[in-house]
């Protein structure tokens, strides 16, 4: 392929194995790896399943963030299992309080033209250095540690051309809502989105991976900026200019689709209850009045983010009746804005210091009140996230948010009086202190490894029978997200190592009944809409299905990543040939695929009889030869030991 986008070279100086062409299933070789603790236990339980005594890559990250309120020993028991399993294996562990792992990354680790694959979905918030960053599920990201190749269909390569300059008051957070407004969650699926345009110059690495970061709710593969002088200087001033690898897209690249925003044009946006991509002007929404603003998470928790926030609530009070929490995205952010006293200005004019974590955006604490309106800086506003499931969040660029704070509702950031204080440069040098990142240990030996009691082995599935018969036990709509399929707050994260625990939960946020009535039937199908699945790459969203004894999910489609996590633990993601039939499915209906082993290892589409309404219907089985043996042997941890005897 002559005239080549920054995206297709890096897969091609990293490909392993198939040919690159759409859709193709094509290998590529894994240069780092990260994990967060939500995720990384059972990754981690996963990849010692391996019996790989140290990780291959060229550096692998164990990141403490997510699950930080200890009102229990569970997550204090995991983060010690995880830290030790990190030191024992060679892999580098950001101790609690360190930061968020993408921003941290960002800082500290990321490493342009180099491959990175995360065991969270917003990995690609690295795509703003220009990695190409990818969030997995666990098992995927234990394989690759490994040494193991990252299998992927060829993805498409979309072009989205930014124009124009950003207004004083318009943010990067506005520019990912506007391509949202434009493509949906589902306009990204199977594609790269790469940045270019005279656009691209203005934007701050920090303000690339707020786009690159939200990307993920586009439901794309992964997102990337191009690596120039912009990426050059943030690395020198993080004291890593040796990092830097000029690559580029060729000039008049050939990109798969192309889209054009204007950046003069925008103006501040939000994203309305209960989806990233329900957007809507500010000017539009007007004063609504508002009860809670947070300001934090991986996609707007830099510097020059909080330096922004900072800056508006200098010599102001946020209103009463408004509650403002901020969480710096790094001991880095802290420090600095520490040093120069934007920190003081923040606690002075009432904000509620929170720790560099994920907190509230992952549903650690900070749930709003009943029927409130929150805004966030968050990358998700799906139903009940927040913990309060009457509650409206709306998701806006910290600009929005802290002007709102002051004024007690919803408030346009380019009205501000004076927005030049809006005008924060990036630091020529940022404070550099590694000092609550772990090394591992030169060797194995002597590492004990760490297991609390929480700790339960995962489920492990069985090879596919020949035939397949269960009962539809829940029928569902479009867009289900991992949120439904196992919801995420402080009460369960605690649990993530521990499916039985998390079982009594699954799909509750739909139907509440279902896991009772799932471990009762010891068997079943889901039914589902388009786009099952979006949202986190959590893992649990297949393992407790599995442990619950789902054998098949059958929808209009699938989000990437959890259709791969499904796949990786032998449980069939099919696709109804024909939309229709899935208007003719009821729940209880009792479902069969005879001969399913040879059907699943031997053709793409098949029928499915449904019992008991007498008939057939057809349905899409789109995975490689590869997958489709992984289906047939239960699953990947099943077929890696079958190659290895």
């Amino acid at each position: 392929m002559s005239k080549k986008p920054l995206a297709y070279k890096i897969i091609e100086n990293h490909l392993l194995s198939g040919k690159m062409e759409i859709g193709e299933e094509i290998s590529i070789r894994i240069d780092y790896t990260l994990t967060q603790d939500s995720t990384g236990t059972m990754a981690y339980l996963q990849f010692e399943s391996l019996d790989c005594d140290r990780v291959k890559t060229r550096r692998s990250l164990a990141y403490i963030d997510h699950n930080t309120l200890q009102s229990g020993f569970e997550n204090a028991d995991d983060h010690n299992f995880i830290m030790s399993v990190a030191k024992k294996h060679g892999i580098y562990a950001s101790r609690p309080g360190n930061g968020i792992c993408h921003q941290v990354n960002l800082e500290r680790f990321g490493v342009p033209g180099a491959t990175l694959l995360g065991s969270d979905s917003h990995t690609p918030t690295a795509g703003g250095i220009g990695m190409l960053a990818i969030g997995a599920g666990g098992l995927d990201v234990a394989v690759a540690m490994g040494g193991g190749p990252y299998y992927i269909p060829m993805p498409k390569i979309m072009n989205i051309e930014l124009k124009g300059h950003l207004a004083p008051g318009v943010s990067a957070k506005d520019v990912i809502l506007e391509v949202l407004r434009m493509l949906s969650v589902k306009g990204g699926v199977g594609k790269i989105v790469e940045y270019t345009g005279e656009g691209v110059s203005a934007l701050s690495v920090p303000e690339r991976s707020t786009i690159t970061n939200m990307g993920a709710e586009l439901g794309a593969t992964t997102s990337i900026f191009p690596i120039d002088g912009i990426t050059k200087d943030f690395l020198a001033a993080q004291g890593r200019e040796e990092d830097f690898m000029p690559l580029f897209a060729d000039p008049d690249a050939k990109y798969d689709e192309h889209y054009t925003v204007d950046l003069s044009a925008l103006k501040p946006l939000a994203a309305c209850p209960h989806s990233p991509d329900n957007i809507k002007p500010i000017e539009e929404l007007g004063p609504m009045k508002i009860d809670q603003v947070c300001i934090g998470s991986c996609t707007n928790a830099s510097y020059q983010d909080l330096m922004r926030t900072a800056a508006i609530l200098k010599g102001r009070t946020v209103a009463e009746g408004v509650s403002l929490t901020i969480s710096p995205g790094s001991k880095q952010v802290m420090n600095m804005l520490a040093q120069n006293g934007a920190l003081a200005d923040m606690i002075a004019a009432g904000a509620r210091i929170l720790e560099c974590a994920c907190g509230p955006c992952i549903g650690m604490g900070q749930s709003p009140g009943t029927d409130a309106v929150s805004l966030r800086t968050f990358n998700r506003n799906f139903y009940g996230r927040s913990g309060t499931k009457s509650a409206n969040v709306y998701l806006v660029s910290p600009e929005t948010a802290a002007v709102s704070a002051i004024a007690g509702v919803l408030a346009d950031p380019t009205k501000m009086e004076d927005l030049n204080v809006l005008d924060i440069k990036m630091p020529k040098h940022f404070l550099v202190n590694d000092n609550m990142v772990i090394e591992p240990a030169a060797s194995a030996a002597g590492v004990q490894v760490l297991r609390g009691p929480n700790i339960q082995p995962f489920p492990v599935n069985t090879p596919l029978s020949d035939e397949v018969g269960a009962a539809v036990l829940l029928k569902m709509e479009d867009n289900i997200t991992t949120d439904h399929i196992m919801p995420s707050n402080a009460k369960l994260l605690p649990y993530r190592s521990n499916i039985p625990h998390l079982s009594d939960y699954c799909l509750s946020p739909v139907d509440e009944t279902f896991p009772a009535r799932a471990k009762q039937a010891g068997k079943s199908f889901l039914v589902a809409g388009h786009n099952y699945g979006q949202g986190s790459s959590r893992e649990h969203a297949a393992l407790v299905p599995l442990y619950l004894g789902v054998k098949g999910v059958i929808a209009k489609s699938f989000a990437r990543i959890h259709k791969a996590n499904l796949v990786n633990n032998g449980i069939l993601p099919l696709v109804f040939e024909i939309e229709a039939d899935y208007d003719r499915i009821s729940q209880g209906d009792e479902l069969v695929i005879a001969d399913a082993r040879n059907k699943v290892l031997g053709t793409d589409v098949f029928r499915v009889e449904n019992r008991t309404k007498g008939f057939f219907f057809s349905v899409v089985l789109d995975v490689s030869p590869r997958l489709k043996k992984v289906l047939a042997a239960g699953g990947l941890l099943n077929a890696t030991r079958k190659e290895n005897e």
